[in-house]
C-alpha cells in the first residue's frame, strides 16, 4: 500500500510543527555532513585494504 498525497501532507505538517522551519535545514546539513564523513571513512578503508594487499604481494616475492 502506497501512501496517498494526503497522508504525505499530514506527515509534512507534523514534521514542520515539531521541528520548525529553521531547524529542518540545519538537520539536513548535519545529516549531509554525516554521510560525507561515512563515505570518506569507507574510501579510507578501501585504500588501507589495497595497500595491505600490495604489501602482501610484495612480501610473497
Amino acid at each position: 500500500m502506497t501512501p496517498s498525497i494526503w497522508q504525505l501532507l499530514i506527515v509534512l505538517v507534523i514534521v514542520l510543527l515539531l521541528f520548525g522551519r529553521g531547524k529542518i535545514p540545519q538537520l539536513m546539513g548535519d545529516m549531509a555532513k554525516g554521510i560525507k564523513s561515512f563515505k570518506k571513512g569507507m574510501s579510507d578503508e578501501e585504500k588501507k585494504d589495497d595497500k595491505n594487499i600490495e604489501n602482501n604481494i610484495d612480501n610473497e616475492k
